[in-house]
């Protein structure tokens, strides 16, 4: 794929004369309206023409932003097809597990960006990260571009090295073998950017087949990002602030505002950030953004003390409506889950908030309804999709009881109890719990020292 001056993928807007907002800038993809697709001229790498790109900007349903770009020459007939990422490097990367059984899991969705490896370990195959563009495809694609590559100039290799094309052709018959299902087999997805995805087809529901876990990068991992630490002391432009010149006093009263970009359109705009106390609780710093080009608003709170010795549970049961009106403090480490109608929310999909259970279901519907491409979804999938947004629907009308389940590891999540004393009500069950390994490994515990912090681990 050419490279392309950044500048040139969206057109000026001379007219000045009107104030109405600009559209997104990542829509989506859908029948019921035209996308606009970007067109530029660039060089052909394999003849070195003109050809033309088409950038698409869009949304990955229950995924994030991403540009789909596509290059043809008409003088040599060279076709490309690539996939970057267009998000935020995130603050920690993934690793997604899938066990393949059936026809219908070759057909998942995967979208891999340029950082991800791939490795099916029951034919040893191993794709190293940055070794291939980023795609959107599907597991039956995956390893039909493997063959593919496998494949190229054996017709020749059989003749100038016959033991080698013999022993590639045995390989290929064993990817061949995995594509018709013979064995079952496990495809393991590992992004250091944390921008690749592997599709649920059971969405919103848990997939039993698909494990997805967050781990902290190395140093080597985010050199490769080109994110380095500075180990030296940098020269200020601004007079640093003294210790004592800027009391907390101060801070508590204090607006602060930054400049940042709107998380739905991508436009520049300005995020406030306020510290106060939540009652009966712990100090959190509240974040405020409002988007003037597409009037998009987020909220987002943020525990602004440690993490707690010992992980907390919270169990709301839901009947009436003056249960709905309880205040709740969600962390960013807080995950969701309502048994009933076996739905489970990860920490990451709904950022931190100080809302009310109202809000917080709402936010969860939010985050569902519209999620598939209109033209591409299946009918069974948008028909299962469509059905559990009706149940929750229920959920929200009262005519429904469930159990909401909020589980926080690091401690910092707060539901408000209906009795005077604070203690927890009949309808709310608080549980302290010690963390497991595995969640110390997601907060980044396991390799923290405490003691002796000054020497090299």
């Amino acid at each position: 794929m050419s490279t392309v001056d950044s500048t040139t993928l969206v057109p000026e807007n001379t007219n000045t004369a009107t104030s109405a907002p600009e559209p997104p800038i990542f829509q989506d993809i859908s029948g019921e309206q035209a996308v606009e697709v970007v067109e530029i001229e660039s060089a052909c790498m394999s003849c070195f023409e003109t050809g033309i790109t088409r950038l698409l900007p869009t949304k990955i349903p229950f995924f994030r932003e991403v540009v789909l770009m596509s290059f043809k020459c008409e003088h040599c007939g060279y076709t490309n097809n690539e996939m970057q990422s267009a998000s935020e490097i995130q603050k920690s990367g993934v690793r997604i597990e899938l066990d393949v059984k059936t026809a219908s899991d070759l057909n998942r969705r995967v979208v891999r960006s340029d950082n991800s490896s791939i490795s099916i370990p029951e034919v040893e195959l191993e794709i190293p990260v940055q070794s291939q563009k980023g795609e959107v495809t599907t597991v039956e694609g995956i390893i039909e571009r493997t063959i593919a590559g496998l494949s190229q100039d054996q017709d020749k290799r059989r003749i100038d090295h016959p033991a080698e094309a013999a022993s590639i052709d045995g390989y290929i018959d064993r990817l061949r073998q995995l594509k018709e299902l013979q064995t079952p087999f496990r495809v393991l997805l590992e992004d250091i950017s944390g921008n690749s995805f592997i599709e649920n087809p059971l969405a919103p529901a848990t997939d039993p087949q698909l494990k997805t876990t967050h781990f902290t990068r190395t140093q080597a991992q985010n050199e490769l990002l080109g994110l380095y630490e500075q180990n030296h002391e940098e020269q200020h432009l601004l007079k640093p602030i003294a210790e004592d010149e800027w009391p907390i006093e101060n801070l508590h009263g204090e607006v602060l505002q930054f400049a940042t970009n709107c998380p739905n359109c991508q436009a520049p705009c300005e995020t406030n950030m306020k510290l106060t106390n939540i009652p009966h609780f712990k100090e959190v710093v509240i974040m405020a953004t409002v988007c003037g080009s597409c009037g998009h608003k987020t909220n987002e709170v943020k525990s602004g003390g440690g993490i707690e010795p010992q992980g907390v549970r919270f169990k709301v049961r839901i009947e009436s409506k003056e249960d709905l009106t309880r205040d709740v403090l969600k962390s960013e480490t807080c995950s969701l889950a309502i048994p009933d109608l076996d739905m489970d929310v990860g920490p990451h999909a709904l950022c931190g908030r100080f809302t009310t259970v109202e809000g917080l279901l709402v936010a969860m519907r939010e985050q569902l309804d519209g999620r598939f491409f209109h033209d591409s979804a299946d009918e069974a999938s948008k028909l299962q999709l469509q059905r559990f947004l009706e149940t929750f629907d229920s959920v929200l009308k009262l005519q429904q009881v469930i159990t909401l389940v909020l589980e926080d590891p690091a401690g910092n999540t707060y539901v408000q109890s209906l009795r005077d004393d604070d203690e927890p009500d009949d309808k709310l069950t608080v549980e302290r719990y010690d963390r497991s390994y595995e969640d110390n490994e997601e907060l980044g515990l396991n390799d923290m020292k405490t003691e002796n912090y000054e020497q090299d681990a």
